[in-house]
């Protein structure tokens, strides 16, 4: 029988904890939909059970015999129908732990949020809460997602963790690294308050690292923890080393963040009236995840998870851009 079930491993979180799991020594099962691209998992060896967070019948498949659960699936994105935030980030969490309920072996479950769930304040503050009041969807659903997740919490008596990273990079990121290095190639990537905003960075490896002992530790049951790397990085920073990586000249356009969220703002409405499928070029979500700082408290996951940066920056940077020469 399997240690752990890892939800979300065809994403970039979730296929490298699967790694890792599977480095550590674990036996590890994925829940994954027959369209599935499950290449991010390597050689790695897993058990696979065919299914999804829609059907109740997959889950328990999937959690039979399972002790430790780690939940990563869900729609993460900044342009998407609230309907697919809620199925994916609220209903869906609520059908995978009501299944967890109904699984004798299952000890401990360790539920992936993110510090989005906080709002975006214009200052970060001591002790930081998940705002549900938010009209920015994303965010939204993840702190409705953990408002499900403590209601578990409160029926089952399960040890239970929520860990919130921040924006995870490295190799295998799409959206953060990839992406980003697409439009500063093609010269479309802007600052948002001169790219003055502290990032909250998170590099891939100290995410898996934190995650596994976030879910193994006593201290850590019944607990929450912001992730991001130590040292801080502001987005200009960021852009700048990717740019100079690739050898193109760094973003010199900075936008105001009122100005940016007008913007947004009415790049969301038309696409929404002229129902175009893809990601308008600027949303509120980014604007306000590039202009309002994400340094949020470390201290809980570096008390009680011994969490540290272990790979600097710059080595970081460097990994991320050999991952994109490697697979471009």
């Amino acid at each position: 029988m399997p240690d752990a079930l890892v939800t979300g491993a065809s994403g970039f979180l979730g296929g490298a904890l699967a790694r890792g799991l599977v480095e550590r020594g674990a036996t590890v099962r994925v829940l994954a939909r027959p369209t599935s691209d499950l290449r991010r998992l390597g050689d790695a060896e897993v058990d696979v059970v065919t299914g999804d967070l829609g059907d109740e019948a997959s889950l328990a498949r999937a959690l039979d015999g399972v002790e430790v659960l780690y939940h990563c699936a869900g729609r993460v994105t900044d342009w998407a129908p609230w309907k697919e935030f809620f199925e994916a980030n609220v209903a869906g969490v609520e059908r995978l732990l009501r299944a967890a309920e109904r699984t004798p072996s299952l000890q401990r479950v360790l539920h992936v949020s993110s510090t989005d769930v906080f709002g975006y304040p214009r200052v970060v503050p001591e002790a930081p809460e998940p705002d549900e009041a938010t009209r920015i969807p994303y965010p939204r659903s993840k702190a409705l997602g953990e408002r499900v997740v403590q209601a578990f919490v409160g029926r089952s008596g399960m040890p239970t963790t929520i860990v919130r990273p921040a924006s995870i990079y490295g190799p295998g990121s799409v959206t953060l690294v990839r992406d980003v290095v697409q439009a500063l190639r093609g010269g479309d990537m802007v600052h948002i308050r001169q790219g003055r905003a502290p990032a909250g960075l998170l590099y891939i490896d100290h995410a898996v690292e934190a995650i596994v002992k976030a879910a193994t530790r006593p201290a850590a049951v019944g607990r929450a923890y912001a992730l991001r790397d130590e040292a801080p990085t502001t987005w200009r920073t960021y852009m700048e080393a990717l740019a100079e990586g690739v050898g193109v000249p760094a973003p010199r356009l900075s936008l105001p963040e009122p100005v940016a969220l007008g913007a947004g703002w009415a790049m969301e409405q038309a696409h929404r009236l002229l129902r175009r499928p893809e990601r308008p070029l600027l949303t509120r979500h980014a604007v306000l995840l590039l202009s309002r700082p994400q340094d949020f408290p470390i201290a809980p996951a570096k008390a009680d998870l011994g969490f540290r940066t272990r790979v600097p920056f710059e080595q970081g940077i460097r990994r991320s851009l050999e991952w994109v020469r490697a697979t471009a």
